[in-house]
């Protein structure tokens, strides 16, 4: 078994697979900072209450898009599972080619989203991630991944709603029963779930026109990534697991033979 962990803005998300099955996943928050001894104890705890003990893992890999956490984390897993990580990062060996203008800029989790993509779905693909930011990646049909296009996510403009306007409440996230919305709570809710979906639409609709992919295959992930994919067929596919199987996929072509 492996460990595979996934530091968000907002959660650290994991999972342990048996070979290529994802036999269970748990999440922390990343917005508090702990002592590395608080990450190890949390995590053999959450380790044990699935039934895992820490000698059934073979190793764990990260990919983090949160620095100030990861001396912690890394120190409390090489601690209390027993073995260093291995972290995301340059020089982890990906089975596509990074050809943007700059590739030490892509976020590890953006790159363990497109690996998984392209081994699950193939080329060309392009992936969405409806996280804290919302993310579109494209990835050629000869595994080539050089454009990224990042907007901010529906929690992001959710946030600046009920925080930068006085009279605003803070409200569940969900497709209201009409975009005609005839209250306030059901306003809010319209703009930013049908914001969210226009903007996908549009952006997919641009890509394709400027590539000339008629044949794009899109794939969304994600927390609200679900709400959105049901509403639109330019989404061809939502894999909630797609980040965890990404790293899972990382850690079989990087570990020791």
């Amino acid at each position: 078994m492996i460990l595979v962990v996934d530091v968000g803005n907002t959660n650290i998300t994991c999972g342990v697979y048996r070979e290529k099955e994802l036999v269970t996943t748990f999440r922390l928050t990343s917005k508090m900072l702990r002592t590395s001894d608080e990450y190890g104890i949390i995590l053999l705890d959450l380790l044990r209450v699935n039934n895992i003990e820490k000698s059934q893992l073979e190793g764990t890999i990260i990919a983090s898009v949160v620095p100030k956490v990861m001396h912690a984390l890394v120190g409390g897993i090489t601690r209390y599972l027993g073995t260093p990580p291995m972290i995301v990062g340059a020089g982890i060996k990906t089975g596509i080619r990074i050809t943007s203008e700059n590739p030490k800029e892509i976020g590890p989790d953006r790159i363990v989203d497109v690996v998984a993509a392209y081994e699950k779905y193939g080329g060309p693909v392009l992936v969405l991630d409806f996280g804290t930011a919302t993310t579109y990646d494209l990835v050629s049909e000869d595994g080539c991944f050089s454009v990224g296009i990042t907007a901010p996510g529906i929690r992001i403009a959710a946030k600046a709603l009920w925080e930068d306007t006085a009279k605003l409440p803070e409200v569940e996230i969900k497709k209201p029963k009409s975009i005609l919305a005839t209250e306030t709570i059901s306003s809010m809710q319209a703009g930013l779930v049908y914001g969210q979906i226009g903007q996908t639409e549009y952006i997919i609709r641009q890509v394709i026109k400027e590539t000339g992919y008629e044949n794009l295959k899109v794939v969304a992930t994600g927390g609200l990534g679900r709400i959105i994919a049901d509403e639109t067929d330019y989404i061809q596919v939502y894999d909630s697991s797609l980040t965890l199987d990404g790293l899972r996929i990382l850690y079989e072509k990087n570990r020791k033979k």
